[in-house]
């Protein structure tokens, strides 16, 4: 009955495109244009998906800022990789439980460019453990809380 009127399957087919439409439209108008960092600023970093899977990669970012965390095992420690696009000045890590104040503490740089920073953590955390991360590029300061799951092994479904 509903689907004979020729006004109201009209509508379903209209109402759609409308609807994105004016969602394109209140973004284009009201939206907000993103801003260049201030050096001397704290921004956070998004945790990306593949941090809360093991997917053996943690990627963080805010605009065209991005890190990567890795493992890298070595023997029976592990280390953990910071990957930059930017060259980065610094960057402090602490990993504990999310109710946990946890101590940071510096990174090495790895090459002579500020792209690659590493730091020995001794073993896995357990996946209820959080990375806390702090990358210091140009007088700004980037900051994340994120799951530890990416460094758990893979368990076979």
């Amino acid at each position: 009955m509903v689907f004979t009127n020729k006004h109201v399957i009209i509508a379903m087919i209209v109402a759609p495109i409308l609807a994105i439409l004016a969602w394109v439209a209140a973004g284009e108008f009201a939206g907000e244009d993103p801003q260049p960092a201030v050096a001397g600023m704290s921004y956070p970093l998004l945790e990306k998906s593949n941090c809360r899977y093991a997917s053996g990669a943690c990627d963080l970012e805010n605009e065209d800022f991005r890190l990567r965390l890795l493992p890298d095992a070595a023997g029976s420690s592990v280390e953990l990789v910071l990957r930059s696009v930017l060259p980065l000045d610094g960057a402090v890590l602490g990993v504990g439980l999310a109710d946990q104040d946890v101590q940071p503490t510096a990174m090495r740089a790895a090459d002579g460019q500020g792209l690659e920073w590493r730091l020995a953590i001794g073993s896995l955390p357990g996946p209820q453990e959080r990375i806390r991360l702090v990358a210091i590029a140009s007088g700004t300061s980037y900051f994340a809380d994120a799951s530890s799951a990416f460094l758990q092994p893979a368990t076979g479904e």
